[in-house]
């Protein structure tokens, strides 16, 4: 059943042609047609695509020739949005290597994780990570550090006073000289740019290890091929029939370590020959300064984003009007906020889904400012080769017509082949090649799909998925917890935040700061609870379970009365 290709828009085709081709060969691509067209702008210093891809070789060749990364073999790259991190991605795959995105904001504990599940030996980051990455290295088992440090693509003057900017704010890390520590620079500079390219299987070969929350409370990496990624981004492409190749500027502040940044910002802008503004760190003043300054067309983003640049006192001194088009996803995306963006800047900002298991965009709204009104509140049409269906919450077995509520699940060439070293809970999510979300929506008679609840207890926090269970194990180790419970909370700028309901042992005493700066010690910044809760005991089942929905069933209890409380005033 496809209802949904009758409201495709204008000169989206049902279905598409995929080239048994890498993203390296659409970067090779691109650089041919676009040469001196500007690739990337960091801090005002720019690389054109034929820069660019020079540099790729160069690192790929360095890759096999000086740290003996071999097809198959998995590379880390803990960097934030800047020129290393595009150019260490493009070079890993062009040398048939698997890459690995790792959150620089990860603790120790969950970077030791990552690193040992993925069997990575080689991690590209950046100089200030390098205490963090080096307590962790034996028992990870990494063997090779390529560090790079912020000054390396910076222009003149800039590259001079960042190190005296960096000593001034205590921020000068010193990395020892050893045979395993290499220069990320110096790789570059003594490499002759000539390498091997492996052949490559783009339905078999793996191009990316996502790795995302599991129930467990420990990450999990989404296997996801060559094909896959490839298929996603020029899915994508067709979807945006405005767009103009070579021309536009994309606002590149989602991280490319994570799936949707990845894909939305930076695989996008590589086919189309975008230029790509990189973002390091989530900051209004710079995305205010960089809209204006490059005339970004392009501002793929989350709702807790678009909500800080609406509500900044600074938003009106700045000409936002070249922003054409923006993509949403990674939480739900609030009516007015949509409203008051589009009014603002004169573009058009809709909502998209999908998961890292699908690359990660399955569904998006219509990329037009002539899109269909019936569609506010809804999470899109699937994309070209794309199906979704709703299924029972019973069996999962059977299809449920429009209007009913089920489990949504997709298929499509951009759903991955299965999480990497856990053949159960692939069995789990993927089903006769439909891969099954956990979400509970519905679709309505025309194909559009709305979410109305999530089947697992994820909580989606400015834009970053939380699991409970990962933040319990965390409040569980404090010597004064008995017993805890995190849910997800509504948050006005976070969309959701962490609360945690913590009872204490007999006779201890804890204060909400102490608990949420032990989870800071052992935690993300984004995953500490921002709310603690003391409670004499928990919700639970016959059998002793907590029960985290009753828990969240108050809070929604006491937000509503409290919404009523204030009306009345």
């Amino acid at each position: 059943m496809t209802i949904w290709l009758n409201h495709y828009p204008p000169g989206v085709p049902a279905s598409l042609s995929y080239p048994r081709a890498t993203l390296y060969d659409v970067l090779r691509e691109t650089a041919r047609r676009y040469p001196n067209h500007t690739a990337t702008i960091f801090m005002d210093g720019r690389l054109t695509y034929r820069q660019l891809l020079e540099r790729v070789d160069k690192m790929a060749a360095a890759l096999q020739k000086q740290l003996g990364v071999n097809k198959g073999d998995r590379v880390a790259l803990m960097l934030p949005n800047i020129p290393q991190m595009v150019i260490g991605y493009y070079a890993v795959l062009a040398a048939g290597a698997v890459c690995v995105g790792v959150n620089p904001m990860y603790t120790e504990r969950e970077l030791s994780h990552q690193i040992k599940d993925a069997g990575a030996k080689v991690i590209f980051l950046l100089d200030l990570l390098y205490p963090k990455v080096e307590a962790v290295r034996e028992k990870s088992g990494l063997e090779k550090l390529v560090v790079t440090s912020i000054k390396d693509y910076l222009p003149f003057p800039k590259n001079l006073l960042y190190p005296l900017k960096a000593r001034r704010e205590g921020q000068v890390v010193h990395i020892p000289s050893r045979p395993d520590i290499y220069w990320f620079s110096q790789l570059i500079n003594q490499s002759d740019g000539v390498f091997q390219r492996p052949e490559i299987d783009p339905e078999k070969d793996l191009a990316v290890l996502q790795y995302t929350g599991g129930t467990t409370g420990l990450s999990k990496g989404a296997m996801l091929t060559h094909r896959n990624i490839y298929a996603n981004a020029l899915q994508l492409c067709v979807w945006d029939t405005d767009k103009k190749p070579g021309q536009e500027v994309a606002l590149c502040v989602l991280p490319f370590f994570h799936s949707y940044g990845m894909t939305v910002c930076m695989n996008i802008s590589v086919f189309n020959g975008f230029t790509m503004v990189l973002i390091p760190r989530f900051d209004v003043k710079a995305l205010l300064e960089s809209i204006q300054r490059y005339r970004a067309n392009i501002f793929p983003g989350t709702p807790t984003i678009y909500v800080a640049l609406i509500n900044h006192p600074d938003t009106p001194k700045y000409d936002l009007s070249s922003i054409r088009g923006c993509l949403s996803g990674a939480a739900p995306l609030p009516l007015e906020v949509k409203q008051k963006f589009e009014a603002i800047t004169g573009g058009c900002l809709v909502e998209g889904y999908g998961l890292s298991e699908t690359s990660p965009v399955a569904l998006s709204n219509i990329l037009s400012r002539q899109h269909d009104p019936g569609t506010v509140g809804a999470i899109g049409l699937p994309l070209p080769d794309t199906l979704v269906k709703i299924a029972d919450l019973e069996t999962g077995q059977r299809e449920l017509p429009p209007g009913q509520v089920g489990e949504i699940c997709v298929e499509g060439p951009q759903v991955m082949v299965g999480y990497w070293n856990r053949p159960e809970e692939t069995a789990a999510a993927l089903r006769d090649g439909w891969l099954y979300t956990g979400d509970i929506g519905y679709m309505d008679e025309r194909g559009y799909t709305f979410i109305v609840d999530r089947k697992k207890d994820l909580i989606i926090a400015g834009g970053y998925n939380i699991y409970p269970r990962e933040v319990e194990e965390v409040l569980y180790e404090h010597p004064k917890v008995r017993e805890a419970a995190v849910i997800g909370v509504a948050d006005p700028y976070r969309g959701e935040t962490v609360k945690a309901f913590v009872v204490l042992k007999e006779g201890e005493q804890a204060s909400e700061q102490e608990i949420m700066d032990y989870c800071r010690q052992k935690l993300a910044a984004y995953k500490i609870p921002r709310i603690v809760e003391f409670r004499p005991e928990l919700p639970k089942t016959n059998v002793g379970k907590i029960l985290r929905r009753v828990l969240a069933e108050e809070e929604r209890s006491k937000s509503a009365a409290q919404a009523a409380a204030a009306e009345e005033k």
